[in-house]
């Protein structure tokens, strides 16, 4: 297997700059066309874990949209062959201090990259010291 093609970074890439513009736009039907419509669709974030794409789709229009002024850093694309692919980033949500991360599981279905699974954390650790 051939790791990060550069054809494959690219395509995976250009994937993830539309949905993150989606995700700042609240553009719903572009977000829900990215994530796999499946059953099998997971999404863990902050404060919810959502099991199959329909009930993504139902909290994406229901939870406070993402702000304009989230900024990513060090965004890694990680290809294997020429249909897997992981992005995992950190970003700021341009109001706070706190540092969140983001990884998500991309797969080539149909001849276009969907988000298998996701995940979404805040470093809790700049909130100060925990117990």
């Amino acid at each position: 297997m051939e790791i990060n093609l550069p054809h494959v970074v690219a395509a995976v890439t250009h994937a993830f700059v539309d949905y993150e513009r989606a995700l700042l736009a609240n553009d719903l039907a572009t977000l829900d066309a990215y994530f796999w419509n499946s059953e099998h669709t997971v999404r863990y974030g902050v404060a919810e874990n959502l099991h199959g794409a329909e009930t993504i789709a139902r909290y994406r229009r229901h939870c406070q949209p993402v702000g304009s002024g989230r900024q990513l850093l060090r965004t890694v694309v990680s290809t294997f062959g020429e249909d897997f692919a992981t992005v995992s980033t950190e970003f700021q949500d341009g109001f706070t201090s706190r540092l969140g991360r983001q990884m998500q599981t991309w797969v080539r279905l149909d001849g276009g990259w969907k988000v298998v699974a996701a995940h979404v954390s805040i470093d809790l650790s700049s909130l100060g010291s925990i117990p």
